[in-house]
């Protein structure tokens, strides 16, 4: 039931960011540069949230696996999840700065 749950959400997630890519080029002059040092900002924000995320993670799921050892497998499982998860959000910044 859960995992039909995650995948109807991550459905419904795709279909609203599909008029994201109808958009025209014409907005994408920018004489004056700010916007390329506004891309670069959010990119060192995510950047650095996704390594502080990944810390915290790795460090609770440590802490998990040394308080019950007997389910270590499932506790690992989540963290690959989770990290893939956190890594998706520094990689989805940095296209955004690239197709800006």
């Amino acid at each position: 039931m859960a995992k039909r749950i995650v995948f109807l959400t991550l459905v419904v997630l795709i279909l609203c960011a599909t008029p994201v890519f109808a958009q025209t080029g014409a907005a994408n002059s920018d004489p004056s540069g700010m916007k390329t040092v506004g891309v670069c900002i959010g990119m060192g924000i995510a950047s650095g949230l996704c390594a502080i995320g990944q810390g915290r993670a790795t460090a609770g799921a440590t802490e998990a696996m040394a308080r019950n050892p007997g389910n270590t497998a499932a506790i690992r499982n989540m963290l690959i999840l989770g990290l893939a998860l956190i890594e998706s959000l520094g990689l989805y910044t940095f296209v955004i700065v690239f197709n800006r």
